[in-house]
């Protein structure tokens, strides 16, 4: 399982409606993703570790079961998606695309139940071994 993490840094003056977020962009993600989108969540930026600012004013994470799955559903609908961010926010989003290893760890689980293997071809760094 891979999570697509797409997030909206904070600072003075950032305009981000966290309505129009919830109630109508993620929507159109999920409607546009159809099925390839397993699920999503919404973050909310409250503050740091010392109570000051958060790094991030929003964020979502989008979980599919592949980066192709993930490609392949959100790339026919990129430029509408991506259009529809000036509605809500004048930040641009940092994406990050990660491999999910651990999922519903509050139950004990030691893997996420739907892990996807990613070929990262012949190399394999520490990090890699580490985390199989």
């Amino acid at each position: 399982m891979i999570k697509v993490s797409v997030m909206y840094a904070s600072g003075p003056g950032v305009r981000f409606d966290h309505e129009y977020y919830r109630t109508t962009h993620l929507p159109l993600i999920k409607n546009t993703m159809g099925a390839a989108l397993k699920y999503y969540a919404i973050d909310k930026g409250l503050a740091d570790r010392t109570g000051k600012a958060p790094a991030y004013v929003a964020m979502c994470h989008l979980f599919c079961d592949s980066v192709e799955a993930y490609q392949s559903s959100f790339g026919p609908h990129a430029q509408e998606i991506n259009g529809d961010i000036r509605n809500f926010t004048d930040v641009t989003p940092i994406v990050q695309i990660s491999e999910v290893v651990v999922e519903n760890s509050a139950h004990g689980e030691a893997e996420a139940p739907h892990r996807m293997p990613i070929d990262r071809g012949s190399s394999t760094s520490t990090s890699d071994q580490v985390a199989r």
